[in-house]
């Protein structure tokens, strides 16, 4: 059992008390992580994309899939089909130790870091924030990079209550800012 889904265990209790909720299947989990990035201009070179995939994949420790536009956007330069983005969606286990490594290694890696935005909870229960690079990462290769990336990374809970997600992540470590932003 990985540490993060032993802490998960052990805050449960605290968490039911902290949320009143009486029915333990109501408590809130985690039921995936999505790292996804858009590919914009980089989707016309098939090589550069290819390396993003393998960066992201190496970051998950799952491999990841390069998604295709599905109709053509004039306004947006992208044709039907072509290359659009990657993404990968972790659960179970590989989910648990990519939060673990990316609250205890990668974010304390970046620069003047104060904390991941609470702005960040869309309404149901899920939160979404934004790296600017891959390179915090203590897989990713710097000579190996053609270009450095960022990522969006989305934690879906089971919860619909923002304050429920809220208390979750909290209590597992993320490192949120303070005050209101």
């Amino acid at each position: 059992m990985s540490r993060m889904k032993q802490k998960y265990n052990d805050i449960v209790p605290a968490l039911r008390e902290a949320c009143g909720i009486a029915n333990p299947m109501q408590t809130p989990k985690l039921e995936k992580i999505v790292i996804s990035v858009g590919a914009g201009e980089e989707g016309k070179d098939t090589k550069l994309i290819q390396n993003m995939a393998d960066t992201i994949s190496l970051i998950a420790g799952q491999k990841a899939i390069i998604t295709n536009a599905k109709k053509s956007v004039a306004g947006f330069k992208a044709r039907e089909g072509a290359p659009s983005g990657i993404k990968v969606t972790l659960r179970g286990a590989n989910m648990y130790n990519f939060l673990d490594k990316l609250i205890s290694i990668a974010l304390p890696r970046v620069k003047d870091f104060r904390g991941v935005p609470r702005r960040g909870f869309d309404g149901r229960g899920n939160y979404n924030f934004g790296l600017q690079e891959q390179l915090m990462f203590p897989e990713v290769v710097y000579d190996k990079i053609i270009k450095t990336h960022g990522m969006n990374i989305t934690v879906i809970t089971t919860t619909d209550d923002d304050k429920q997600a809220f208390m979750l992540l909290e209590k597992l470590g993320m490192p949120f800012a303070k005050g209101r932003n």
